[in-house]
């Protein structure tokens, strides 16, 4: 497997001052110094993990996926430009502005933009949270999961899976077609939904302690419209989480607990219970929507029939009652 993680995420955003109070009161990012117009995020001994600019426009500028050296993205460009993908080493200016030592850049075939580093720059000095909170999961899992829209899932499944090594967790598709992915033991680095839209749907951070997250839970409801998913639990990778609305109109999934997978025995599978066992109801669609009715339905199917994620303490594993293969 080529990529091994979730390097850094780029917004653009004309708000950068509201980006600033959101990544530091709200989620518990240290803003750090990166010039003009910009403004730059840590989560850990990373010197960054998000990088918002002012450039036109909302939303998603970019996804950066780390490889483990210089050959591997060689290896990686050869295999982009042999199918047909303009690829670009990007000049030493930019690698030194996203803190690696190397860089090319790409398109998928929707026009999100996709950057691929080595040499990821190490602070050296500690992480200080923007609010007391006991730290972020990452390391070799990396920054966290990032999730696309798609306008059409077929066209992207062979460019992420087949050509760029993403590998199958675990998929939906009633009544949307959702496909989730992993690099590492993360239960998914990367994840579209086929609403016939492009973008960002949503990132995720996870966080050291329940406590961390429940807390942001108490100051995201101090503000009127912040909660998009209420606090809930994931039915594939056992998250207990809440979305927040960003300052750019996608959401920011904020969590803890989420299961750990072996990838050299993982196997794909189709799901479907619902995206939660309980708790994620969607605020920000209206009340009586069949959008936001449906995954209450499911969830309340999920209490009926006392659907729970196996308990980690005693090593359960993963039941046929809760995901059911055809």
């Amino acid at each position: 497997m080529t990529l091994a993680s979730l390097g850094y995420i780029g917004i653009r955003s004309t708000r950068t001052p509201e980006w600033q109070s959101f990544a530091t009161n709200l989620l518990g990012m240290q803003q750090v110094d990166a010039g003009a117009g910009v403004r730059a995020f840590r989560m850990d001994d990373r010197k960054q993990r998000l990088v918002v600019t002012d450039d036109a426009g909302e939303g998603l500028g970019f996804m950066g996926w780390e490889v483990a050296s210089a050959e591997a993205l060689d290896l990686l460009a050869s295999r982009l430009e042999n199918a047909g993908v303009s690829v670009t080493l990007e000049p030493m200016i930019l690698a030194d502005q996203r803190q690696v030592i190397r860089l090319i850049s790409f398109s998928d075939p929707e026009g999100n933009r996709i950057e691929v580093f080595c040499g990821p720059s190490i602070a050296s000095d500690p992480f200080l949270p923007g609010r007391a909170i006991s730290g972020f999961k990452t390391g070799s899992l990396g920054m966290g999961h990032a999730v696309l829209h798609a306008r059409d899932v077929d066209l992207l499944l062979p460019f992420y899976r087949d050509l760029l090594g993403f590998r199958v967790t675990d998929y939906g598709l009633k009544p949307f077609k959702l496909y989730f992915f992993h690099l590492n033991g993360r239960h998914h680095s990367f994840a579209m939904v086929g609403t016939g839209r492009q973008g960002m749907h949503h990132f995720m951070v996870e966080l050291i302690s329940l406590d961390d997250v429940g807390q942001g839970y108490d100051l995201a409801n101090q503000t009127e419209g912040q909660i998009a998913y209420t606090l809930g639990r994931h039915s594939n990778d056992h998250m207990i989480s809440f979305y927040a609305n960003s300052p750019s109109g996608f959401f920011v999934e904020h969590g803890w607990g989420a299961r750990m997978i072996d990838p050299s025995t993982w196997k794909p599978h189709e799901t479907f219970d619902g995206p939660s066992y309980w708790g994620h109801e969607r605020l920000y669609l209206p009340e009586e929507s069949a959008d936001r009715l449906r995954p209450r339905d499911m969830r309340l199917d999920a209490a009926r029939r006392g659907m729970r994620a196996p308990d980690p303490s005693t090593g359960c594993a993963w039941f046929d009652s809760v995901v059911r293969q055809e």
